[in-house]
């Protein structure tokens, strides 16, 4: 039978598969972002999106080379419902074999977020501070236009995410900087 995850058992789940402290801070993260989000996109399931970011890369930690892939079986031999498997595993369409498309607006969000998180929090981690309080977009901006800072993070997806969303860039990382506060 299978089963939506609490935010505490996602967490113990991605425990399970990951003990690289990055990629436990980065679920954190991403799960927080998809709270907040979710705050104004679909209040009443906050819990379950911050679970699918929690989860969305469950696989990374053991199978890099099967990122999105993987993870399914993983998900599945979790007995995790496919609805969560589905969404969390859409932020890897078009790049790590996923064959899942974001199609909703969480897993849109969770598309652009995932690489999104990473520009910011590697520009947090420049700045005096080494925080998101006093962060603001023209220095994320300037950042996102710096192809070789913080080089992993596709400027391409994030662009794509927003794109998929009907948002403009300045908007989703002006969102993303918000939602990234909360968390400190």
């Amino acid at each position: 039978m299978s089963y939506i995850p609490s935010v505490a058992q996602a967490r113990e789940l991605i425990g399970k598969y990951n003990s690289e402290p990055f990629l436990l801070r980065h679920a954190e993260i991403v799960s927080g972002v998809l709270g907040y989000f979710a705050e104004t996109h679909d209040p009443d399931r906050r819990d379950y999106w911050a679970a699918v970011g929690m989860l969305h890369d469950i696989d990374f930690g053991m199978y890099p080379d099967e990122h999105c892939v993987k993870a399914i079986e993983i998900l599945r031999g979790e007995n995790i419902d496919e609805a969560v498997i589905t969404s969390a595993l859409s932020h890897g369409y078009g790049m790590t074999g996923s064959p899942y498309k974001p199609e909703h607006i969480m897993e849109k969000i969770l598309f652009a977020a995932d690489e999104l998180t990473g520009l910011i929090g590697a520009a947090i981690l420049m700045r005096p501070s080494k925080s998101a309080s006093d962060l603001e977009y023209g220095s994320v901006i300037k950042k996102f236009k710096d192809k070789k800072f913080a080089a992993g993070c596709s400027r391409d997806v994030i662009q794509q995410g927003a794109d998929a969303l009907g948002w403009t860039l300045q908007a989703l990382i002006e969102q993303t900087i918000l939602a990234m506060r909360t968390l400190e």
